[in-house]
């Protein structure tokens, strides 16, 4: 998919986390329309994507993703054979990439079990001496490198590059529901919330709307994307909690407030993220959780204009797009996620469409 077609496009590769199979593929591509980059998907490895796109889109994605791990500039893609990689490396010039003095390391990267005849470290090793060769100047420093060349095996390929950024898991794990000073159990962790804020597209400023707003993961997560937030809640204990836990993370771009979805105090929003009550560890205002949420779609459309997204949780059972299938919302993508044994989530995206 190309957005613009006047920008200059540059080959990059992505590595994606292995936590799920479809929602990291899916959050870059959303990322991607959200800031109108131009891109063009060239090839989706097993944890790995390869793309046309703008350089400067590595440090968008690398700012808003949870599930992308190395972004980089790719320099070279083979058949995952030793001859293969070391013959493809002979005739390769690095050294425009390094200058005279530069440091640099060689990492090899196995996904799953792909390619076990080869061995990672003797691999870095090899293509280390070959890089040494052809770039005068250089030197090899595996602590602290100034550059770090990256290569992945994956679904029967290598491919290598230049990373660029990494995406550490750090900050996530710090904004776990359990780490938070307010805790419930149906709280969702940070990494799938930063996602689904993802997958609704909003940009820089927009307003994000989280009508069921919890312990405020889906505002937390929003506001670090720069976008202003507004969550809403029906329980006082509730609203009290969120607003201790965006004051814990310094939050001030986010606003919550007491109030029934059904009554919505808001005229007009950019997006809608939400993960609502399903009645087992939260409340569902007395209604059944199906009824809430064709609620929340009434109620939300009046909000929301042509062309915006949703995006939304719910247990696959209760089979949220035929919910929504009557109503004025366009089902773009779904993707199911296993929390335990009880409970797998849908992820589901939706359009907002013409009115009749």
């Amino acid at each position: 998919m190309k957005v613009k077609g006047s920008c200059l496009l540059t080959r990059l590769f992505l590595t994606l986390s292995g936590e799920h199979e479809a929602l990291p593929f899916a959050e870059v591509k959303a990322i991607l329309e959200a800031e109108n980059h131009a891109y063009k998907i060239v090839e989706v490895l097993d944890q790995l994507v390869r793309l046309d796109a703008e350089i400067d889109s590595l440090r968008i994605i690398a700012n808003r993703a949870a599930y992308t791990r190395i972004c980089g500039l790719e320099l070279l893609c083979c058949t995952a054979d030793l001859n293969v990689i070391l013959k493809s490396f002979a005739s390769a010039d690095f050294s425009r990439f390094l200058r005279n003095g530069e440091t640099f390391a060689v990492r090899v990267k196995h996904v799953k079990r792909y390619s076990p005849q080869i061995d990672g470290m003797l691999l870095e090793k090899k293509l280390g001496t070959i890089i040494l060769k052809c770039a005068e100047g250089a030197r090899v420093n595996l602590k602290k490198p100034d550059k770090t060349f990256v290569g992945v095996l994956t679904s029967k390929k290598f491919v290598f590059g230049l990373k660029f950024c990494e995406v550490l898991p750090k900050s996530f794990v710090e904004r776990r529901p359990r780490r938070k000073p307010f805790f419930h159990p149906s709280a969702m962790q940070a990494k799938l919330a930063r996602c689904m804020v993802n997958l609704s597209r909003p940009k820089r400023l927009d307003v994000v709307l989280d009508p069921f707003c919890g312990t405020g993961t889906m505002l937390i997560e929003a506001a670090l994307l720069g976008c202003q937030a507004i969550g809403l809640d029906v329980q006082r204990r509730m609203v009290r909690g969120s607003r201790r836990n965006l004051e814990h993370f310094g939050i001030t771009s986010a606003e919550v407030v007491l109030a029934d979805m059904r009554k919505m105090p808001i005229t007009k929003v950019d997006c809608v993220v939400t993960d609502p009550p399903y009645g087992v560890s939260s409340s569902t205002l007395k209604q059944s959780p199906t009824q809430l949420v064709k609620c929340f779609f009434q109620n939300i459309s009046h909000i929301l204009d042509q062309g915006k997204y949703i995006c939304i949780a719910a247990p696959t059972k209760m089979k949220i797009t035929q919910i929504a299938a009557n109503l004025d919302y366009k089902h773009l993508e779904s993707y199911k996620v296993y929390v335990h044994r009880s409970l797998t989530r849908e992820v589901a995206v939706f359009k907002k469409g013409v009115h009749p």
